[in-house]
């Protein structure tokens, strides 16, 4: 049998199958080798982390930073594209796609597809013997992460702490998730890859998948930069920019309902506040289209000149938005803006942490924004009822599937890790 897929950057193939390795990539790497023969195909290279943050700040200092497009410079593990109205997509481009950058939450959010009829109770359950998960780090907290808790109580806005994906004994606090973990105490998807490559999978980097290439109906293999790999069942991990292309590429049109995950953050001047060395999204309130939580952005910190004080005096809000699912992506670009709703749950977002901040200690005129970005896409091939029991859309050859977040249905406005390497799991239990 062969086997093909691709997440972020890797593409598996089984006897042949190709996949590329974030969370359902390397999921299903795991999942299907010993069933299949695996080989993965990595578009981008073995992951680093960055601990250049002095000298980025030395730079910031001399005004030179200005576009948030310039971190791929220093660090080429971010990937960072200008989308409109001057929203940067992020996502990472290195073995373990976006999960060597992320905060490491692990928030189940699968309500659209219960919704469906779909149940991933079994699979969430095996997520939580495979992977530390707690809330251990609340004994941790920073006094002033304490104060602000309290001070989403007093608003009523019913904050929980966020569940982490993470070893809290050898977690440092370094407050840096975002640039990755230093000491390994964050979990993310290159420890499947390894289970997979220790049982005989095989691996290549840098090598990024084109197209799949079809015939007479049948998946037969991918298109690299680097050739032609065959396979018997092709799985297409790639991330919600990146499989659509792929899919596009082939032949297979997807829906021009590309959701991302905005988020502002909305920050003030506070000396001694120390957030930066706080762990990222330590709690977190949802509220109607939004998530609301404390956390340290170090994109708007190197590239945003209002955020000019040092980073212990910065305190920031993050404001995570379920956006509209409208948009495209193709190899003829991107095309994704904020709707006038989108724009409306932003400001009430915005309002809703000056006012924190202001409780907090913060005066009117210390308020300012962080710059816009987004790194949960997905939304372009999306789940319906009809297919909650095959997770497989009519328009894909039978040999072809997808275990990204290109099913969701809609923008989750949090964390999709968990919810994707659930479905992940759920694809590979469906591969025969």
């Amino acid at each position: 049998m062969t086997a093909a897929w691709r997440t972020s950057g890797e593409i598996i193939h089984e006897t042949r199958h190709c996949r590329r390795h974030g969370r359902g990539g390397a999921t299903v790497a795991k999942e299907l080798q010993g069933r299949f023969d695996v080989t993965v195909l990595e578009a981008g290279k073995e992951f680093r982390p960055f601990t250049r943050v002095p000298r980025v700040e030395a730079i910031k200092k001399t005004g030179l930073l200005f576009d948030a497009r310039e971190i791929q410079l220093v660090f080429p593990a971010y990937r960072v594209r200008r989308a409109d109205e001057g929203m940067f997509l992020v996502n990472g481009n290195a073995l373990g796609g976006t999960t060597t950058l992320c905060t490491g939450n692990a928030l189940r959010m699968d309500g659209d597809l219960r919704a469906l009829g779909l149940d991933l109770d079994a699979e969430f359950d095996e997520i939580a013997r495979e992977i530390p998960i707690s809330t251990a780090h609340q004994r941790r907290w920073r006094k002033s992460t304490r104060r602000m808790f309290e001070i989403f109580q007093e608003l009523g806005l019913e904050p929980r702490p966020t569940p982490r994906m993470v070893d809290d004994a050898r977690c440092i606090r370094c407050g840096r998730c975002v640039l990755g973990c230093t000491t390994g105490a964050k979990w993310d998807s290159r420890r499947f890859l390894d289970v997979a490559l220790a049982n005989g999978a095989r691996l290549i980097p840098s090598c990024r998948v084109d197209r799949v290439v079809i015939e007479a109906g049948r998946a037969t293999g991918v298109e690299t930069r680097q050739g032609f790999y065959p396979a018997d069942l092709v799985v297409l991990a790639a991330g919600g920019l990146g499989t659509p292309v792929i899919l596009g590429n082939s032949g297979i049109a997807c829906e021009p309902r590309l959701f991302v995950d905005p988020v502002l953050c909305v920050a003030a001047h506070i000396p001694g506040s120390r957030l930066d060395r706080e762990i990222p999204m330590p709690f977190y309130a949802q509220r109607e289209g939004f998530m609301l939580s404390p956390y340290f952005d170090y994109l708007s910190y190197f590239f945003s000149r209002a955020w000019r004080a040092p980073a212990g005096d910065i305190a920031a809000i993050m404001i995570k938005l379920a956006d509209a699912n409208r948009g495209s992506v193709s190899t003829h670009g991107l095309d994704k803006s904020l709707t006038g709703a989108d724009r409306q749950r932003l400001q009430e977002g915005v309002r809703i942490c000056t006012e924190i901040l202001t409780r907090f200690g913060a005066r009117g005129d210390d308020v300012f924004l962080g710059t816009l970005n987004a790194g949960h896409p997905g939304g372009m091939l999306p789940l319906t009822a009809r297919e909650r029991e095959t997770l497989h859309a009519d328009r894909l050859p039978a040999n072809l599937y997808v275990a990204d977040a290109t099913l969701i249905p809609k923008s989750l406005g949090a964390p999709p890790i968990l919810t994707i390497i659930a479905l992940a799991k759920r694809v590979s239990k469906l591969i025969t």
